[in-house]
């Protein structure tokens, strides 16, 4: 795709604005960072727009964690005034979660793409199914291992939502609430904590080598600047909605906001990958 026509690039630019709105809901909702509307999204109009089926998913997931950092940004604010951040667990996790980012980095450079798509399904099935399990007031334990002998969670986390395009949300916060957290405060902390995997996993990409490659136009690396742009801003003043509704729906609902889209998303990714 080196050249679009000018209702190509309208149709791309409102389809990424409806998106936007519903990713930045769900940001702030959810604690997810909006990938998991946002990849598949991308995906789809990309290979709409005549870039190849392989590069594609590769450029979807590097934009859609560049536009995670202003969104989490936006949602963690919006959490931050409702005292639902975990600072032991953002300084605790900070840097096992960016060098997880940095390897996700250098798979995703290596891997298929419909092994990327594969593993966006099954992980986003696996979270979805644990979300609809009745586990209210069930627990591992009562505290969250914080400790350098656990870092290998954040670790994975880091690593596995980079491949995914994603902030974190979708493993943070089962792994949050499975060691006693509420699903308001693993939300609220899950939203910051995916500050820290997109800003490395953004740079990580913007410096992929892809002068080779037929990139669609204003692409650097593995980033689409234009839908950076317009993604950005719509998510920018959607994720505070999405935050105010998360302290005022119950456990079980949010719950089954979130294992719903998952499950939604993971079709759409295993239809890509087959088809």
């Amino acid at each position: 795709m080196t050249q679009i026509s000018a209702y190509m690039l309208l149709i791309f630019v409102l389809t990424l604005l409806a998106a936007g709105a519903v990713s930045g809901v769900i940001a702030g909702l959810l604690g997810v960072g909006g990938g998991v509307v946002l990849v598949p999204v991308l995906d789809w109009i990309l290979s709409v727009s005549g870039v190849t089926h392989e590069l594609s998913i590769k450029i979807a997931v590097a934009t859609s964690l560049a536009t995670i950092i202003p969104t989490a940004v936006a949602s963690s604010r919006a959490h931050r005034r409702h005292d639902a951040i975990d600072d032991q667990v953002i300084r605790a996790w900070i840097v096992p979660l960016m060098f997880g980012a940095f390897l996700g980095v250098a798979l995703t450079a290596r891997l298929h793409a419909d092994a990327m798509r594969v593993v966006f399904a099954v992980v986003a099935t696996l979270v979805a199914i644990k979300m609809f399990l009745p586990l209210e007031g069930k627990v591992l334990r009562d505290t969250l291992p914080l400790h350098w002998k656990t870092a290998w969670i954040p670790m994975l986390i880091g690593g596995i939502s980079t491949l995914m395009g994603i902030g974190g949300g979708s493993l943070s916060v089962p792994v949050m609430t499975l060691c006693g957290y509420s699903i308001q405060r693993a939300v609220g902390t899950a939203s910051l904590l995916g500050l820290w995997i997109a800003l490395p996993a953004t740079l990580g990409f913007l410096l992929v080598d892809a002068h080779q490659m037929t990139l669609p136009p204003l692409t650097l690396g593995y980033v689409n600047l234009l839908a950076v742009g317009v993604l950005a801003s719509i998510t920018w003043l959607t994720a505070p909605i999405g935050a105010q509704w998360a302290h005022r729906l119950s456990r079980r609902q949010l719950q089954s906001v979130f294992g719903v889209f998952l499950l939604l998303m993971a079709f759409r990714m295993v239809w890509r990958a087959i088809t």
